[in-house]
């Protein structure tokens, strides 16, 4: 096989298709749980109950539209799958996903889940819906606002939408360099709009019992080093930073600076949008950079050797940094929330991580999930 041949993953080019799950399993897979959840004494920041979770973009009609009867099905097959932590935000589907979440999740009690979602965007009803990355969206238009009043409203607009009592953890969200051109203005110059006003606001909160946590929600490190320096966060949601092919510098700057404040984070892409699910699409502008399919393709020849898949080994990889609180893929079907499941499963023997490293395929430091065989 050609290192850049793709072959192989040309079945996974459809929506919601699945890659299948390889490697020994023993038993039925169970989502490993924090020991300092959000109800446990044992610690002063709220963590997820559970260390896999569900990020909501795909339920807003990220890269292709779900109806709400199959966005139910997806969210039904997570909780029956035993998932426990939900990620949403207003930004996703301009409301929607927020409404989708909350219509399954009002079943639940809120003390045997983790609902986060996210601040810094004000939506408003239109005619007028604005070109997003969202097909099919709700129809609201958006504001940036991350001013203490912005951010009790933000909240407040979530719990309806949601129609829940209860969010656990909120992220200022996409207040980050890599979003300046939507922004309108120097990323830093709304950064100090929220050091005044959404983070002590955020903080209020969670003295008052409103939140359990908050933190940053961002594509890219800067926000969240700046924020351990001036304000006093508890969980960070770390997308497109943590993944099997890319993480250097979150392991040995981002993910340290973190741990050292008591705080932690979750990552969210770990599959790189789809691009370490077999997808030919990398995170969310779908730019494949040209270091990826050599790189994929080089672990891909070591994962044939040891009999496993790549939605496997990436999953198990991203959550295994002791920093991690959780991992939150997205899914667009029931089908794929429960090979997410079924990875967390796998036996993967410790001579394969060996030979990542050895391969200079991962960094050498790079924390790996302990074998059970």
């Amino acid at each position: 096989m050609s290192i850049s041949d793709t072959d192989q993953y040309a079945s996974l080019k459809q929506p919601g298709t699945v890659m299948p799950t390889q490697g020994y399993q023993h038993g039925t897979a169970q989502i490993p749980r924090n020991s300092t959840a959000k109800n446990s004494p044992a610690s002063t920041r709220c963590r997820p109950v559970a260390r896999l979770g569900l990020g909501g973009v795909a339920i807003g009609n990220g890269f292709t539209p779900t109806v709400d009867a199959a966005a139910q099905h997806t969210l039904q097959a997570a909780i029956d799958a035993g998932i426990r932590y939900f990620d949403t935000s207003p930004w996703y589907g301009l409301g929607l996903s927020e409404r989708r979440f909350g219509h399954a999740l009002h079943t639940l009690k809120p003390e045997h889940y983790t609902l986060s979602t996210k601040v810094g965007r004000i939506l408003t009803a239109t005619h007028q819906i604005p070109d997003t990355m969202w097909t099919d969206p709700a129809p609201f238009d958006y504001r940036y606002d991350y001013s203490a009043d912005g951010v009790r409203r933000s909240i407040e607009d979530s719990l309806q939408r949601l129609g829940v009592s209860q969010i656990d953890i909120v992220y200022i969200h996409d207040l980050s360099p890599d979003n300046e051109k939507d922004l309108g203005m120097p990323w830093e110059q709304r950064f100090e709009e929220a050091v005044k006003g959404a983070m002590p606001e955020l903080t209020r909160m969670r003295e008052e019992g409103i939140i359990k946590a908050w933190g940053f929600g961002v594509n890219s490190p800067e926000p969240v080093l700046k924020a351990l320096e001036v304000a006093d966060p508890d969980i960070f949601l770390l997308a497109c930073q943590y993944s099997l092919l890319d993480h250097s510098r979150a392991l040995h700057e981002t993910l340290p600076k973190i741990a050292e404040k008591g705080a932690s984070a979750v990552i969210g892409s770990p599959l790189l949008a789809g691009y370490l699910g077999g997808r030919e699409r990398y995170l969310y502008d779908g730019t494949i950079p040209e270091w990826a399919p050599d790189k994929r393709a080089r672990v891909q020849r070591v994962l044939d050797e040891y009999g496993i898949d790549l939605r496997t080994a990436s999953l198990q990889f991203a959550e295994a940094h002791p920093a991690v609180a959780a991992i939150i893929p997205g899914a667009r079907t029931a089908a794929q929330v429960e090979a997410n499941v079924q990875s967390l499963g796998v036996e993967i023997p410790q001579s394969f991580w060996d030979e990542l490293k050895s391969e200079k395929l991962i960094e050498i430091d790079a924390p790996v999930p302990m074998s059970k065989r």
